[in-house]
């Protein structure tokens, strides 16, 4: 039997807490290092080659292990061995307190190592509130947007899309989950949303006010 609550299918960085201040800047440096490593260049063509791999596959990760034979663990290990993940960490303590009062399932959906999120979600104290956690192990190094991702969760999680809201910062993740069903709600600042993505939302903290807690009754 299909799970019939309303499920919040939500991404981590950017979305539940700010990365842009010390994590992503951290992770730049330290995937730029690794792919220079991995494919022999220097740090402006590493770069390069980073960007082609994220507009290819949605993942840096995922180039260098079909065109580099890299390791898929001791790349996640690398970029992400931050020197003080607690001082780096940037969240709204208002957080714990909406996710309480959201009705329903709450899944983490991240293209981030279990590890990492694990510690942040800690972190920014909602661990607790989790219902289960998806991360890029889990997907097996399939990472959104890749339509497989979002199959493998909804599957194992015996969830019905046309329940599902998924939260997420990078609007060409939403894509997917729009195609299955799931109504979609970009974070964002800045920019204008794709057809694609029914709410548009600066800050994760306006969910409650959004009128999707209501589940659909078939």
């Amino acid at each position: 039997m299909r799970d019939t609550r309303r499920v919040w299918l939500f991404d981590l960085d950017n979305t539940l807490h700010d990365a842009n201040p010390h994590i992503f800047p951290f992770m730049s440096r330290a995937m730029s290092a690794y792919v220079a490593r991995a494919a022999g260049l220097d740090a402006a063509a590493a770069q390069q080659l980073r960007d082609h791999y994220w507009l290819r596959y949605g993942a840096t990760l995922t180039g260098l292990v079909r065109h580099h034979g890299v390791d898929p663990h001791h790349f996640l290990a690398e970029t992400h061995a931050f020197p003080d993940l607690a001082r780096m960490v940037v969240h709204d303590p208002a957080l714990r307190h909406m996710l309480r009062r959201l009705p329903g399932r709450k899944i983490i959906f991240s293209n981030a190592p279990r590890r990492y999120v694990e510690t942040v979600l800690d972190l920014i104290g909602i661990r607790n509130l989790v219902d289960s956690i998806w991360t890029i192990e889990r997907l097996r190094f399939e990472p959104k947007p890749h339509p497989g991702a979002f199959r493998r969760l909804l599957h194992k999680e015996r969830l019905d899309p046309r329940r599902c809201v998924f939260v997420e910062d990078t609007a060409a993740n939403l894509r997917a989950a729009k195609q299955l069903g799931m109504k979609t709600v970009l974070v964002s600042r800045t920019g204008r949303a794709p057809t694609y993505v029914d709410v548009l939302i600066k800050s994760v903290l306006e969910l409650p006010r959004l009128g999707l807690t209501k589940e659909r009754r078939e």
